[in-house]
């Protein structure tokens, strides 16, 4: 159940937030400015490309991994392919997970190795496989971790993940904590934007970074709900099973990364999927035992030891639009004619960064609320 009392309560959340998670959100634009310092002095500035890759291998285990590859899909997927390698292992341990090269990977491709933890022997051992390949390396890895000491200067390149001194070590080691998505991110985009595979120069990163400032002050502890979008959406997801709905490859990145952090933080179950696909694919939950209207209040239940079941709500993500037919209003519909409520999420204008951004962190904000919230 959420403590909805806790949320106006500035000084409570704080005592209540042990993993420094709502710092760490409220500090991302800050987070963005520090890795991309990293990354410009780690020498991406003055890389020059023969030009673009013919793909881009993604690898690295949890959250911000997983979100890492989905981002740089929406972004660059239509100027190169991107592919996520998914680790094999016995156990989600560091020591156990391992990752392998397709066959035909070769010195054409790029090879991002995204990581919170940076023990991962698994990704060291990779390393040294691209290498063999011929495959160009990029790491964003802790600093000083085996990782970075395996790849830095022989394998590839290394950028310092980006860590903020005020986190404790549980928080850090997250990698479904809010800051550490931005970490790993930030150098990436600047690769990227060197090696011609998206537009994302200095200006643009600030932008982002202004972008996600301007976020977390609408959406900090010391806003009240009926004003905080990420509060709001919080209250309203509490006791709920929430269907994030998606418009646009921007949103579509931001809803499955919701999806992923309230699992993970909150341990809250939530379901993602594309418009229009997920109107077929999730009416049926609308229409079953999870619909709003199909447990009537039963008079004579206990409202102590028995707690209201467990209904479905829709949550709408969608880019700016530009334009062309939406499937919105027919999400709205089916919605509506099973009485089940909807929550909305759409940014402010901006570029294709800064909106993303927006929905990331306001997502962010929510799941954290929700997380620290719940008794």
């Amino acid at each position: 159940m959420l403590d909805e009392s806790l949320l106006d309560a500035p000084e409570a959340l704080a005592r209540a937030d042990r993993r420094g998670l709502l710092r760490g959100a409220a500090e991302a634009g800050a987070r963005v400015r520090t890795a991309a310092r990293h990354a410009a002095e780690a020498g991406i500035a003055e890389l020059k490309p023969e030009g673009r890759p013919r793909s881009v291998l993604i690898a690295g285990p949890g959250t911000a991994a997983a979100g890492v590859a989905d981002l740089i899909t929406a972004l660059a997927g239509a100027s190169a392919p991107v592919t996520r390698l998914e680790s094999t292992g016995v156990a989600p341990a560091a020591g156990a997970l391992r990752w392998s090269l397709p066959g035909w990977a070769g010195s054409v491709d790029l090879l991002l190795i995204t990581t919170t933890d940076g023990t991962e022997p698994g990704l060291a051992l990779l390393a040294e496989q691209a290498y063999r390949r011929g495959c160009n390396v990029v790491a964003v890895a802790p600093q000083r971790s085996p990782l970075a000491e395996a790849v830095d200067g022989v394998h590839g390149l290394v950028v310092p993940m980006a860590s903020a001194p005020f986190e404790p070590d549980e928080a850090e080691m997250s990698a479904a904590s809010p800051g550490a998505l931005w970490s790993l991110f930030t150098p990436l985009l600047a690769l990227l934007d060197r090696v011609g595979l998206l537009s994302a120069p200095p200006e643009t990163i600030e932008k982002v970074a202004a972008r996600l400032d301007r976020t977390a002050e609408r959406c900090g502890p010391a806003i009240a709900t009926y004003s905080n979008p990420a509060k709001t959406l919080a209250s309203e997801l509490a006791e709920s099973l929430p269907l994030i709905w998606t418009e646009g490859m921007g949103a579509a990145s931001a809803g499955r990364r919701f999806a992923a952090v309230l699992s993970e933080l909150s341990g809250h179950p939530a379901l993602a999927a594309e418009l229009p696909e997920a109107l077929p694919a999730h009416g049926v939950l609308l229409a079953g035992s999870l619909a709003a209207g199909a447990d009537p209040d039963d008079f004579f239940r206990d409202r102590v030891e028995e707690p209201e079941r467990l209904h479905a709500r829709v949550v709408l993500l969608r880019d700016r639009p530009v334009g062309g037919l939406s499937a919105a209003p027919a999400a709205r519909e089916l919605a509506l004619s099973h009485d089940t409520p909807i929550s909305e999420l759409e940014p402010e204008e901006g570029n294709e960064l800064e909106c993303l951004a927006e929905l990331v962190a306001i997502t962010d904000f929510a799941a954290v609320y929700l997380t620290i919230a719940s008794t």
